[in-house]
């Protein structure tokens, strides 16, 4: 994207130092595309310059800028500054029931990206206070320096002359606009157990600190996986799957009802051939009595 907005076209032909696979090259102009970056020639947008100004992934500065147009950026900039810094919460292993117990008061149950808005709002309360973050087992390097960000953030903001308005409680707004960002980063859940990625079809499971562990909603959108002992999703929130198709058009269509999808037909029960009936005689719709 920095390329881009340098005026840098041919990104394929550029002379790198250490030139970067064409495929990755390749991968990444899609998910700029997909985005809206890029246009159908490969050329910046007017959002995707906007996004290039942000020092964000573009994931971020997009999720920042639907934000503006939504009227919800003042929730979505904290969380984005949150999101730009290792896990806020701690827990010592001499205290960890504790540190659960204080964590707990946190949750939401729209999910961790809320969570991290909650433990930002709650810090600001206590006017930014280190007695505070030692109480409730909050990291207070990680949180000023979520601070810091956001300050940046602002600024760039207002030098740019970007509204940031509030959205209050109604908090669809601001899971729109993350899904606006992250809509790459869907998950659905799966029959048998955990979830898979709509994207590549990776069973990926939610990560046990999550505010949704146990919860199992039917969507998601997850910040990034984390390779354990398991795929786990890490910072994960509650998807309204009609906006995929709304935010990300060029990248979801709604599938035809009178079709079936790959995974259903899969699953499809075909009957052995019997050549003494009818095709349809196992059918129960078809039996007497």
């Amino acid at each position: 994207l920095n390329l881009k907005a340098m005026g840098v076209n041919n990104l394929l032909e550029f002379d790198f130092m250490d030139p970067p696979p064409a495929q990755t090259m390749v991968a990444a102009m899609e998910k700029l595309y997909a985005l809206g970056a890029l246009d159908d020639e490969g050329l910046l947008t007017r959002i995707g310059r906007k996004m290039a100004e942000f020092p964000l992934e573009p994931v971020l500065a997009k999720t920042l800028l639907t934000s503006i147009q939504l009227g919800c950026a003042e929730e979505v900039v904290t969380i984005v500054s949150m999101l730009s810094v290792d896990n806020p919460f701690y827990r010592p292993r001499e205290k960890q029931a504790q540190a659960d117990q204080k964590r707990a008061r946190f949750l939401q149950p729209e999910g961790d990206h809320i969570t991290l808005l909650a433990v930002y709002d709650a810090w600001k309360n206590s006017k930014y206070s280190n007695p505070w973050c030692y109480e409730n087992f909050i990291q207070a390097r990680s949180i000023r320096r979520a601070q810091d960000i956001r300050k940046q953030l602002l600024g760039i903001c207002d030098r740019y002359r970007l509204r940031v308005t509030s959205c209050g409680r109604n908090y669809d707004l601001v899971r729109k606009s993350i899904t606006a960002g992250f809509f790459m980063h869907a998950a659905k859940k799966d029959p048998t157990e955990g979830y898979k990625t709509l994207v590549e079809g990776q069973p990926v499971y939610i990560h046990p600190s999550s505010a949704l562990f146990n919860k199992n909603p039917d969507w998601l959108i997850y910040h990034e996986l984390v390779l354990t002992t398991k795929e786990y999703m890490r910072n994960v929130m509650l998807l309204d799957p009609k906006w995929l198709l709304e935010f990300a058009p060029n990248y979801f269509k709604m599938a035809d009802p009178t079709q079936l999808s790959k995974r259903k037909r899969a699953e499809k029960i075909e009957p052995l051939y019997d050549r003494f009936n009818d095709k349809d005689a196992w059918r129960l719709s078809k039996r007497r009595g």
